[in-house]
């Protein structure tokens, strides 16, 4: 098969679909790789590392996807990319298609064949191809939300893990899935007070077995959300419904209610936010302040990150990768129920219900 791998075009995303050493084993599986010009510079690595495994550069976006079968990305396609997706080829990358409906508009007419890496799905439930991002994103969160908290940049100006004589600063995490779970741990392990929250009991007995005795656990209710963001200094969310639009834990008029300076990071703003005054932000601008309280909201927190972040991601894509360019994507996907799950739109049909149930459609769902 035919891979390609183009550079990332979203604002202030440096990482790549995949690495040098992932190249390496496609290229030894006899499959063809074109990478475009400079896609990896951002990530640490660079054309002669490409070429030295058997890529071969193309120097322009519009080669790469005219000539590929499949595409390998780290985003989503933004609208300059739209008019290059070709009929019957595969994209492989993060999609969320639920908080975007020109872009599924946009596959849909492409007829192509929209692989989803955060709908991957395991037996047991836990996304493979999401984890690696939700884990850095997760420990991101907390780093930046410090930073945030400082008062030039219109925090409380509290430090979390506070010092002899001040208490540490409090930091509220929705969700006890892999990002509240990351966020949690570098909360801690800055020494703040942590409450971390979720609707299900099993991931907070689990969190009160491995965190340490200042990570304190409460089911989540609007009533015991409402009582806490009065009291914390930064807020996380870290809420996913597999496929779905975030719920919108925190409404506009609870900001009213939170101290002048409380930070909200909202990790969620992928699948639309929890927080109903989410809006994307980028790495170029990443904050904006309603009622007094600092959103950060950044979509791709990630490429902040890039090396790490590609190593990482390429580390749980490669298997499903390679399976695609082996077998095509109608074998790969029949013979892996994981990778079956990740199949979003194929060839102008939406196949995921919970997109169709994102933007209220009444189109027909394959299985």
């Amino acid at each position: 098969m035919i891979v390609g791998v183009p550079k990332e075009i979203k604002n202030n995303e440096s990482r790549v679909g995949m690495t040098p050493a992932g190249v390496y084993e496609l290229v030894k599986n006899n499959h063809k790789v074109y990478v475009q010009s400079t896609a990896g510079e951002g990530s640490g690595f660079f054309d002669k590392d490409y070429e030295q495994v058997g890529a071969e550069i193309l120097e322009s976006i519009e080669e790469v996807y005219a000539k590929s079968e499949m595409i390998v990305k780290v985003k989503e396609p933004i609208a300059k990319e739209y008019g290059l997706i070709k009929e019957g080829q595969i994209v492989f990358t993060y999609f969320h298609f639920a908080s975007s409906e020109p872009l599924t508009k946009a596959m849909i007419e492409s007829k192509s064949i929209c692989i989803a890496y955060e709908t991957v799905e395991d037996e047991d439930g836990t996304l493979p191809l999401l984890t690696p991002m939700s884990e850095v994103a997760g420990r991101m969160a907390v780093q930046q939300g410090a930073k945030y908290l400082e008062k030039p940049a219109k925090g409380r100006g509290v430090l979390l893990g506070g010092v002899p004589g001040v208490a540490p600063g409090k930091v509220l995490v929705l969700g006890a899935g892999v990002v509240g779970i990351q966020a949690a741990k570098m909360a801690a392990g800055l020494g703040a007070h942590v409450t971390i929250m979720d609707v299900n009991m099993k991931r907070l007995r689990y969190v009160n077995d491995v965190m340490p005795n200042h990570v304190v656990t409460d089911f989540s209710t609007e009533f015991s959300i409402r009582k806490h963001i009065k009291n914390h200094d930064l807020i996380i969310g870290g809420v996913l419904l597999k496929g779905k639009k975030a719920p919108n834990l925190i409404t506009r008029d609870m900001l009213k209610e939170m101290r002048p300076g409380t930070v909200i990071v909202d990790v969620a703003v992928d699948q639309g936010g929890c927080v109903e005054t989410t809006k994307a932000t980028t790495h170029e601008d990443p904050v904006f302040i309603i009622d007094d309280v600092v959103h950060y909201c950044v979509a791709n927190m990630p490429g902040a990150v890039p090396y790490t972040s590609t190593i990482a991601l390429t580390n749980v894509t490669l298997p499903y990768v390679l399976k695609l360019a082996n077998n095509g994507w109608q074998a790969a996907c029949r013979s892996d129920r994981s990778l079956e799950k990740g199949l979003n739109v194929v060839e102008g049909k939406v196949v995921y219900k919970e997109i169709i149930e994102a933007f209220d459609w009444n189109e027909p769902v394959l299985i």
